[in-house]
């Protein structure tokens, strides 16, 4: 029996890191317990009234933040805040896979538009490494916001 799994990321500033991450991936932030939002309504927005109707103080409100997969596919990823700074390489990382079933020239042009869209957001680019096959089809090393190591793949 195969299991279900969430992502945890610890960070600053769990809201903003967890709409860079929605934005990358597609996702989406699910609405606050026992609150049903009409079309287009803003899921954060509703959380900030959930969370003051709830009494939590304004500065404990970005504690947690998580986004979810809409197809119902991927994991949820989970955010939460943490006193201390990112020290080290990050020991687990996210390959996103940006050009599937693409090979050489089309695929990297493929990593690179992503990339600039994802530098958009606040990424930042680490380094390309090219493509060798038959071990590796190339890919693109970044940082999230809080400095995350990720590949685009």
């Amino acid at each position: 029996m195969s299991r279900h799994i969430q992502v945890t990321f610890d960070a600053h500033d769990p809201r903003a890191l967890s709409a860079f991450w929605r934005d990358v991936l597609g996702y989406v932030h699910p609405g606050p317990p026992g609150v049903d939002l009409p079309e287009g309504a803003d899921p954060l927005a509703a959380w900030d009234d959930f969370l003051a109707r709830a009494g939590v103080p304004e500065d404990q409100r970005n504690a947690a933040s998580a986004i979810e997969d809409p197809e119902g596919r991927g994991p949820r990823l989970f955010f939460q805040r943490v006193p201390k700074g990112k020290v080290a390489k990050n020991r687990v990382h996210l390959d996103v896979r940006a050009a599937p079933g693409l090979q050489g020239e089309e695929r990297m042009a493929a990593l690179e538009a992503e990339c600039d869209r994802l530098v958009g957001l606040g990424a930042k680019r680490v380094r390309r490494h090219e493509p060798e096959p038959p071990m590796s089809a190339g890919f693109i090393v970044m940082t999230d916001p809080e400095d995350n190591e990720f590949c685009l793949d």
